[in-house]
């Protein structure tokens, strides 16, 4: 009989046995696949599951490949019978070339086992705890060797994470049943409880204050959600044995893979395999080379594996939080996720999840997107967290589900308790507490309007985007994430026109190569169906560090080596990423953006880099693009000054408004001593954006506004007027956009603008545009 090598049997079969994970429908789908898998691999004639009851003492076999079919669920035993009860009894591997010799044998006529020689059980554990045995049979007399044995070790402990967690979601499922039978016991019951006592005067006065992650209104009992980070309370250990703490490390990386896999499938099953995506970083990250590598060289310094681990976690998470763009800076949530749950398992605790008996409004300090997959979403009416991840996957999950949601609302945690009625107002960024009957009335009504102004907001959301006198638009989406598609869809977005593509740097411990930013390139450019999706090069630098990819100390680095002179800067690193672009742009439209461009040199540079591209993609051979319109943000009030000249090397304009803004003020608008000075409606602002909208017109060149400004129904209104044709905004904000659109001629846009451009403060511009939406001008 063959010997195999522990790489061939072990890592190759857990590579596939995730891959089964996913394809199968059930439990018991997955240990049929499973026993299939291993005996093949192993070259066994019979290799069986056996599980515990739920009375702790009985066997059953619960799946074979080689036994008769017909006693998979029949034949039982007790810990105190055969062989396999014997793994049981005493937690450990069992082994014997000739079973019928053991004293232990026991022959169980069902199953047609009489024929089989060796046996090699090995127990499947949870925390130290036999739930079940993987056995292997052989027609031949066979010695397993200590390799063979320790790699089916490996597969024992993943099959015992799958059957742990495949308990764990039917458990969930039964809860969400009883959830759903209670509400409805609740619901008839509902008439006969006393009248809801007035809050008392100690009540929450006025409402908290957060910032709106997701549009909405919703009122009910609040859920609150202490999370642990999973390292709380850990002492360094004096004497550790580095073998030890590398099993133990391993065990929590098999364990967590393996929960990983479990919450992407439910997440797809319950959402789309759009918003499970993230869970794919998640799994990637867990088996990164250099993650794990930093792992074991502290291990390998005498640290035990917990220190180990928290020290690279938070190596990580330091390095997402210091950088500048918030859509990156909040990937340290991905981080801080999947480091909780290394941490829970490898102490061996549960997690604990929160099981939400009836519909309400979710509080937590943050939400990780495990959470999410966790929660039944369902019972979930809006969000409320104290961190402030306007783009955290949790948030989008809450997009995708259409739930309002609002964050940064500090210490709610602590003022809110678990049931107290709440009132969430993501419309203008507030949280009631214990309202007064008067509040709760006034919302009940507001409620009722939104949920008539959303079914009528739906009808808007696929209806080509034309002004009132017949002026076609065009509403492009912004996105990150591939679970970014569906939500673009489903508002309406003609196309992608600003695709960011520093996530895929993020999650990764080096620069992704060529194949793996094509496929990611292909996925979207394919996913829009010939719309145009135009996609940014890498825009990291200064203090966006990438944790692999640290920048000199710069005193200023927001003015300083980040975005396109970083890319120009390390010519291989751009080309490789041009190249992934070009050869994406066989599969539908693409326009190639370059951000941060101040001059004739940079974007000259950077068309010397597509030609190299192309140059190596004809020499290898490979299908690309030959022609990709390209265009430059404009950003910096040098590309203002300079629109004119980069107008005639470019085929369009990104106007870039969240960074112009900040840098023609000098005001970050993050930063809360000066984000009062942020001021869009700036007559200066003004003036800058007509100016380059009237280049882009004389030079007939392609223009679309990708920030924040466009949706604003009042700033929407004056870039219309001012000749602005192309938008691309966050995607729920596209269906309103379309139904003000319907309502606005252009000619009183044009008007609307012509005469803010003549004013000279931003407060009477504001006013006046608002009058011009209100007086019914917009409808004329």
């Amino acid at each position: 009989m063959t010997k195999l090598s522990r790489k061939k049997l072990g890592v190759t079969t857990l590579e596939d046995i995730s891959t089964l994970i996913l394809q199968s429908h059930d439990l018991d789908e997955t240990l049929n696949n499973i026993v299939a898998l291993v005996a093949r691999r192993t070259e066994a004639d019979v290799c069986s599951i056996y599980l515990l009851d739920e009375d702790e003492t009985t066997l059953r076999l619960s799946a074979t490949r080689g036994l008769s079919l017909e006693s998979v669920g029949q034949v039982t035993m007790s810990q105190g019978e055969g062989l396999t009860g014997l793994v049981v009894e005493e937690g450990r591997v069992v082994a014997a070339e000739e079973a019928r010799d053991h004293p232990r044998y026991h022959y169980f006529q069902e199953t047609g086992e009489e024929q089989f020689h060796s046996f090699l059980g090995i127990p499947l554990l949870d925390r130290k705890k036999t739930i079940g045995v993987l056995v292997i049979q052989t027609l031949d007399p066979r010695t397993f060797n200590i390799e063979e044995t320790s790699a089916l070790s490996t597969i024992a402990f993943q099959v015992a994470s799958i059957v742990i967690n495949a308990r764990l979601l039917d458990f969930i499922h039964q809860k969400e049943q009883e959830a759903q039978t209670f509400a409805l016991a609740l619901e008839k019951s509902r008439q006969a409880l006393p009248p809801i006592a007035e809050p008392s005067p100690q009540s929450q006065e006025g409402p908290l204050r957060g910032t709106v992650a997701y549009p909405g209104l919703a009122s009910g009992p609040a859920h609150v959600m202490v999370n642990s980070g999973g390292f709380a309370d850990f002492l360094e250990e004096d004497q550790v044995d580095p073998e030890e703490e590398r099993q133990r490390i391993e065990q929590a990386l098999e364990k967590t893979r393996i929960q990983t896999i479990f919450l992407e499938k439910r997440v797809a099953e319950r959402l789309s395999p759009d918003d499970a995506s993230i869970f794919h970083t998640h799994l990637m990250i867990l088996e990164d080379r250099a993650f794990l590598q930093r792992i074991q060289q502290l291990i390998e310094q005498r640290h035990c594996a917990t220190y180990a681990l928290k020290k690279v976690v938070d190596h990580y998470i330091n390095a997402f939080e210091r950088m500048d763009d918030p859509y990156l800076r909040e990937r340290a949530a991905d981080m801080k996720d999947i480091g909780r749950r290394l941490a829970v398992n490898l102490s061996g605790r549960e997690d604990q999840v929160l099981h939400l008996k009836h519909p309400g409004i979710l509080i937590a300090k943050e939400i990780l997107p495990s959470d999410m997959a966790s929660l039944d979403h369902e019972q979930i009416l809006g969000i409320v967290t104290e961190s402030g991840e306007k783009n955290s996957h949790a948030v989008i999950m809450a997009k995708s589900l259409g739930i309002p949601a609002l964050v940064g609302v500090k210490s709610v945690v602590e003022q809110i308790t678990p049931e107290e009625t709440v009132i969430l107002d993501a419309n203008s960024g507030c949280l009631y507490a214990s309202p007064p009957t008067a509040i709760i009335e006034e919302y009940s009504r507001l409620e009722e309007e939104a949920r008539l102004e959303s079914h009528r907001l739906e009808e808007f959301a696929q209806l080509p985007a034309i002004t009132k006198d017949g002026t076609s638009v065009v509403l492009r989406a912004n996105i990150g994430l591939v679970s970014d598609m569906a939500i673009a869809q489903r508002n309406g977005a003609e196309g992608v026109g600003l695709y960011r593509t520093e996530f895929p740097y993020m999650i990764r411990a080096d620069f992704p190569d060529r194949e793996e930013q094509y496929r990611l390139y292909a996925r979207f450019v394919e996913g829009f169906h010939g719309q145009p999706v135009t996609i940014r090069t890498l825009d990291i630098g200064g203090d966006k560090a990438l944790p692999y990819f640290s920048p000199p100390p710069e005193e200023n680095p927001f003015m300083g080596w980040r975005s396109v002179r970083v890319s120009l800067d390390n010519r291989d690193i751009f080309r490789t990423q041009i190249e992934a672009i070009l050869m994406a742009a066989v599969h539908g439209p693409v326009k190639l953006l370059f951000p941060m461009i101040s001059g004739l040199e940079e974007i000259r540079a950077c068309k010397e880099v597509i030609a190299e591209a192309r140059q190596n993609l004809s020499t290898e051979g490979l299908r690309f693009a030959e022609q990709i319109p390209v265009g430059v943000m404009i950003e910096v009030p040098a590309a203002v000054t300079m629109a004119g000249q980069l107008a005639k090397e470019v085929d369009f304009f990104a106007l870039g408004t969240n960074d112009l803004i900040q840098y023609m003020l000098a005001a970050d608008r993050n930063n809360p001593l000066v984000n009062k000075y942020y001021d869009p409606l700036h007559p200066a602002v003004l003036q800058v954006l007509h100016q380059v909208a009237e280049v882009a017109r004389k030079q007939n060149k392609g223009l679309c506004l990708c920030g924040e400004m466009a949706s604003d129904p009042a700033h929407f209104l004056l870039l219309l007027g001012m000749g602005i044709r192309e938008f691309s905004m966050a995607a729920p904000f596209i269906p309103r956009i379309k139904a003000q659109l319907r309502d606005l001629s252009l000619s009183t846009a044009q008007q609307a603008a012509k005469k803010a451009l003549t004013m000279d403060d931003s407060a009477q511009i504001g006013h006046y545009l608002q009058q011009v939406l209100n007086s019914g001008l917009a409808g004329s």
